[in-house]
């Protein structure tokens, strides 16, 4: 049954590139990365309960679960190419399997991602992928280029997903648009690719925004100011919540995967955003000082909590 299952995930996810030269089917994939460009590899667990609702549809988990990842090499600048799966299921169950692959497969196609291995397995439902991307020699955006005076930007909006989230137990005033910011988010692989020349430093929204550009502040041994007052909102979410509720949502709620970065000059921004398919706002300062702060006003109005902590206390 196991051998007929990974052969579902095989014909609907595996994918076709010149650069693998041997695939799904053997002990181990043979892969061949292009001259002149270093590999960006990551790798991200999702589990039922933890990482997406309980009883979601097996489409959106396959789809989330390389999105994520996606985003993660859309932060390092990186091309994405190559994907290993681990499932783990409670029982051999070849529809989810079908569905699971469909809802992976629409995502891996919009990015060439070919799937060149990976395992399933008995236990509680959870996922594990990792992918490869390719980015030329020595343009990697990384976490610790942040430069005091650099302007923080973040794409797209802020706080859909974790309004969703919030709404899971209310479906009265739940909202579709939210919901599909939850289960479907979009990588920002184009915008990553695009900031390469102008960006100083990048990291993808998944734990909060507070959360993640603490890394970025950390690796860079600076600090950041952002004004509350330009976090970007959008129309689903106000419509939820008020103002104050979604900025929280905003700050603090990850799962949005928008990219969060620093760069020195809008104009530059600008002109590298201009065919990415993204808008980014401008939304803070990086200091020479941390903590990173949230002012309103001139009012310091940080939350006493970032964001999300996989073992908090």
């Amino acid at each position: 049954m196991e051998f007929d299952l990974i052969d579902l995930i095989r014909r609907r996810a595996a994918g076709a590139r010149t650069d693998v030269a041997l695939g799904i089917g053997d002990d181990g994939a043979l892969l061949v990365p292009p001259p002149g460009h270093e590999l960006a590899v990551a790798i991200d667990t999702l589990v039922e309960g933890v990482h997406f609702p309980v009883a979601s549809a097996p489409a959106d988990i396959g789809w989330k679960a390389l999105a994520v990842n996606l985003s993660d090499l859309a932060a390092m600048g990186a091309t994405p190419a190559w994907a290993l799966l681990s499932l783990t299921m409670p029982e051999p169950d070849a529809d989810f399997v079908q569905a699971f692959a469909d809802g992976f497969a629409q995502l891996a196609s919009q990015h060439d991602v070919a799937l060149v291995g990976g395992d399933t397995t008995g236990g509680p439902l959870s996922v594990s992928v990792c992918v490869h991307g390719f980015v030329p020699r020595g343009q990697a955006l990384r976490r610790d280029g942040a430069r005091v005076g650099d302007g923080v930007y973040v794409t797209g909006t802020l706080g859909d997903a974790a309004a969703a989230l919030r709404d899971l137990d209310a479906p009265e005033r739940a909202s579709s648009v939210l919901r599909q910011r939850l289960d479907r988010p979009v990588p920002r692989v184009a915008v990553g690719q695009a900031l390469r020349e102008s960006a100083h430093a990048c990291i993808d929204v998944s734990d909060g925004l507070l959360a993640d550009l603490a890394h970025v502040c950390r690796a860079s041994g600076a600090g950041a100011d952002i004004d509350a007052d330009r976090l970007p909102l959008s129309e689903a979410l106000l419509a939820q919540v008020d103002v104050d509720a979604a900025r929280r949502f905003a700050l603090t709620g990850g799962d949005d995967y928008e990219l969060c970065f620093t760069a020195s000059s809008d104009a530059a921004v600008s002109r590298a955003l201009a065919h990415a398919g993204c808008t980014a706002t401008r939304i803070g300062e990086i200091t020479a000082d941390g903590p990173v702060r949230v002012l309103e006003h001139g009012h310091d109005i940080t939350p006493e909590r970032h964001g999300w902590e996989h073992f908090d206390a």
